[in-house]
Order: structure tokens, then C-alpha cells, then sequence
């Protein structure tokens, strides 16, 4: 069984391609979590008008893959909610000097 670190720890392979991080470490992964037997990953974009979302979800759903648990995963992407600087971890934080 898959925990929700093995993903999450996965998904650190993921590189932002505008920002060259990786989309755990900048808060672009909101959420994950395991809904009857179906794992829900949220996607935050840094804009909802980033040119690279769509390269972003695909290297998401290598590493499902990599996992094996592409076909019961589903990526949520949220519009509604703004992503903010803040949201970035605190090692990278320091890597950009925020």
C-alpha cells in the first residue's frame, strides 16, 4: 500500500520548470490524501495562467505511474485558492533569499 509520504516524497522529483524547484518544496501540492481506495492529489499552480501547468501534471502523472497507482489517482487543480510566496518551504525560502 501507498502512503501519502511515499507520494508526497515522489512528487519531489516534480520540477516547477518557471521557478527550477520542486513543486512540493513551493506549496504547489496542496493536498493528498486517499478516498475510497482513489488518491486525490491537490495541484495549486503558482498562476492560473502558468504556461507550464499542463508539463507540471505530466510529470505528475509519471511519478503516479512510477507508483503504480496512476489508475486510481485523480489531480485536482485549484483555481479558487491564490498561491502566495509564503507557501514555499522554508530551506527553499532561503535558497531565494525571501
Amino acid at each position: 500500500m501507498v502512503k501519502v509520504e511515499d507520494i508526497l516524497n515522489k512528487l519531489r522529483e516534480v520540477t516547477d520548470p518557471e521557478l527550477g524547484y520542486d513543486v512540493v518544496s513551493l506549496g504547489e501540492i496542496e493536498d493528498v490524501k486517499k478516498e475510497n481506495e482513489v488518491y486525490i492529489i491537490k495541484f495549486l499552480p503558482t498562476s492560473p495562467l502558468c504556461p507550464f501547468i499542463s508539463a507540471i501534471l505530466e510529470q505528475i502523472d509519471e511519478k503516479l505511474k512510477e507508483l503504480n497507482i496512476y489508475e486510481n489517482s485523480k489531480i485536482e487543480i485549484d483555481f479558487e485558492n491564490k498561491w502566495s510566496l509564503d507557501r514555499i518551504s522554508p530551506e527553499v525560502r532561503k535558497q531565494l533569499g525571501i
